[in-house]
């Protein structure tokens, strides 16, 4: 018998007589992991799933007489203890209480095959097995070792139980996902190892618990919650940010990550949890909110919670919890940074899946859960879990943090053009928050759309509390916001437009970038102008690109553009406007977003529209091919080329290819090129070798020393197999 699958035991306390000293105890981990769905969480420890009965084999030096003992065995967690009798007979275990039985066809002389059942309503925790072996006259003892208890979706009685196969596949089992970032309009989907089945992974997840604030204040209340798993994603999600505790992930969204490692270079959640494990809980510098999102999902997949990551497109960080977001241009198009409230392209949470028996049958089911730390939810940075069916159906105050979460996907959009202190124009968008709502599709690589099961096409209505008005007498802009742009009135009243009375606006604007556009070719922008009134109408047009990360407001415009037209009665005008590269190469990055804006001004009526849209740059693709195809064996070389291609029109100067690859290469590769002409390529190969099972991520990421970050980033996904 190998020592992965049988124990030593330790005799605690009492002489034993020979006859009945016991030898091994064999916890029969292939067995158990196989029939418990957990193989490959762990080489050297048993880990079950509570609910199901699990099998261990106690093998004693000399053959013993079953009759004259009473077997009884303890399961202890903390100061929490239980202990129950070893029952030999057939009859069936219950879940409702720790039980055990042998089956009379597994008494042999020297040993006994046990059958131990744990209650569906256990902690989720590393518990401590002893055995108490009891004659007329004495009693003796002995530690088993030790087992890891975890959630059970497999199992119907199981809160966080789950029906269909294929689902506990994608949501337990997988160790690959997809996080979709950019902007609605494109679209980028960015592989990510989950690494459930890394060395250490599992020790990392547990360790999260013992070393949460709730667990330090009252070990026992504690393990007594953590059958709960409304109470255990909470927790998890706090302790994923090291915001009120010794947390898994420091946050940074600007400066430098130099004393760190930049969120977008992230792959997988292991080395991230195998840092913080080793590092006696430092917070892992530096996270975003994708990186904070995966890495939840793979401890509630580790811990036996289905989980998927979900992006949400245009979602919205209400601060004042109104449901209303307001955003500020000038009347060229410029968009100023003045409020306090904002639209981040893009943002990852995760949904996992649970019955919630404390609010009822309607509300279970996928929980939005989002450990990037935003705005404290009862004192501790944390967001969830709270009913996907409670944001569709307008449930504010439903637990946990349904408001915030409700405005991140469905809040309205007020834009603002401001003049001389004046709101001069004015419109609102009540379909730009939460455009879309993506997640990886089971089994495939497509995205699956959520967007429906977030949000109605009904009208809105709120079913606690009244809708909040958004035209009430208000200051434009604050003393502070009006000191930023200049000398303004402060007597102007909110949605006040500079108009004669008796003129009804009757003017539309559109714009539309004609094609996506990759790198090193021109923006060409389509602005449609609708004119709706029996009136000829002279207008000035004015447009406006400016560079934006996707969780912040534009930088100083790189470009912009103003011209005069007429348009007459009924007409649709269509103008057709181009970027050049040139303007924006050396400012570009891989993850920059483009926010264009125009501005429509009647010149007579001093009517004023406007429309935005926000989009990225494509990068053309590095190349990365593993020679033998993508399925590599464990411990073996495969050589790996590299190579990309300069598509742009120009020489590149400080040209360097990246190679990376967690699991894959020690240290990161770089190759180096002094120019790189357009057509050439820049290439190198790497050796690489897989030191554990389940799926590798090689990265690839290519800049120049006239582009402020990374130009372009490519992904291989590797799995590793016996």
């Amino acid at each position: 018998m190998g020592m992965d699958c049988v124990q030593q035991v330790v005799r605690s306390s009492g002489r034993v007589p020979d006859h009945c000293q016991l030898k091994f105890v064999n916890f029969e981990i292939h067995k158990n992991h196989i029939a418990h769905e957990t193989v490959g969480l762990s080489t050297h420890q048993l880990v079950v799933r509570r609910g199901w009965a699990f099998q261990l084999t106690l093998i004693f030096h000399q053959p013993i007489d079953w009759s004259a003992y009473n077997f009884e065995l303890e399961v202890q967690l903390g100061d929490l203890t239980e202990r129950f009798p070893v029952h030999f007979s057939s009859q069936c275990l219950t879940s409702l209480r720790w039980s055990a039985r042998v089956l009379p066809e597994s008494l042999l002389s020297h040993s006994v095959s046990v059958h131990v059942r744990s209650p569906v309503v256990s902690a989720v925790a590393s518990y401590h097995l002893l055995l108490h072996i009891q004659s007329q006259y004495h009693i003796f003892n002995y530690e088993l070792g030790t087992f890891v208890l975890l959630c059970n979706p497999w199992y119907k009685d199981d809160p966080v139980f789950m029906p269909l196969e294929v689902q506990l596949q994608e949501y337990i089992q997988s160790d690959y996902g997809l996080v979709y970032v950019g902007t609605h309009q494109s679209v980028r989907q960015q592989p990510w190892a989950f690494g459930q089945y890394e060395p250490g992974v599992l020790e990392a997840c547990l360790q999260l618990l013992q070393v949460s604030p709730q667990h330090q204040s009252d070990r026992q209340i504690d393990y007594l919650r953590r059958a709960d798993p409304v109470y255990l994603c909470r927790v998890l999600c706090a302790m994923v940010n090291c915001n009120d505790d010794q947390g898994v992930l420091a946050g940074k969204w600007q400066g430098s990550y130099a004393d760190g490692v930049c969120p977008t270079d992230w792959t997988g959640s292991a080395e991230i949890l195998h840092q913080w494990l080793s590092s006696n809980y430092s917070p892992v510098r530096y996270g975003q909110c994708w990186v904070f999102a995966c890495v939840l999902c793979t401890v509630l997949r580790v811990l036996g919670i289905p989980s998927r990551v979900v992006t949400v497109f245009n979602a919205a960080h209400d601060t004042n919890t109104n449901l209303i977001i307001e955003e500020y241009y000038s009347s060229k198009g410029q968009k100023f940074n003045l409020s306090k409230d904002s639209i981040w392209n893009f943002h990852v949470w995760v949904e996992c899946w649970m019955r919630r028996e404390d609010l009822g049958a309607d509300f279970n089911g996928w929980q939005v859960v989002d450990p990037t730390p935003q705005e404290k939810s009862t004192g501790i940075y944390c967001c969830g879990p709270c009913p996907v069916s409670a944001i569709q159906r307008r449930c504010l105050h439903c637990p946990f943090d349904a408001s915030f979460i409700l405005a991140s996907v469905d809040a309205d959009v007020i834009r603002l053009i401001v003049r001389d202190g004046l709101v001069v124009g004015r419109s609102v968008d009540t379909e730009w928050v939460g455009q879309l709502i993506y997640t990886k599709s089971i089994g495939s690589d497509k995205p699956e759309s959520l967007t429906h099961a977030y949000k109605t096409r009904i009208e809105k209505t709120y079913q606690k509390g009244p809708r909040p008005r958004c035209m009430q007498s208000s200051p434009v802009l604050s003393s502070l916001e009006m000191s930023s742009l200049g000398t303004y009135s402060s007597t102007a009243s909110f949605g006040r437009i500079s108009a004669p009375s008796g003129i009804v606006p009757r003017l539309e604007v559109s714009l539309d970038v004609e094609r996506s556009p990759y790198m090193g070719d021109a923006i060409c922008l389509c602005v449609t102008i609708s004119n709706h009134s029996r009136h000829t109408r002279f207008l000035t047009e004015h447009l406006n690109a400016q560079l934006k990360h996707y969780n912040s407001c534009p930088h100083e415009n790189f470009w912009k553009n103003s011209h005069q037209l007429e348009i007459q009665p009924g007409q649709v005008m269509t103008l057709h406007h181009s970027i050049p590269a040139s303007q924006y190469k050396s400012l570009m990055a891989h993850d920059n977003i483009v926010n264009a804006a125009v501005v429509i001004k009647d010149m007579k009526t001093k009517e004023r529209v406007m429309a935005a849209q926000e989009f990225n740059i494509s990068s053309h693709e590095i190349n990365i091919e593993v020679e033998g195809g993508d399925s590599i064996q464990m411990k073996k070389n495969y050589i790996v080329h590299v190579f990309y291609t300069n598509q742009f029109s120009t020489v590149l100067s400080g040209a360097v290819l990246c190679v990376e690859g967690y699991g894959l290469l020690k240290n990161k590769h770089k190759t180096r090129l002094t120019l790189l002409q357009p057509g050439e390529s820049i290439q190198t190969t790497v050796s690489i070798m897989a030191s554990s099972l389940g799926t590798k991520l090689l990265q690839g990421t290519f800049s120049h020393s006239d582009s402020p970050g990374v130009v372009s980033r490519s992904f291989r996904k590797i799995s590793v197999h016996n």
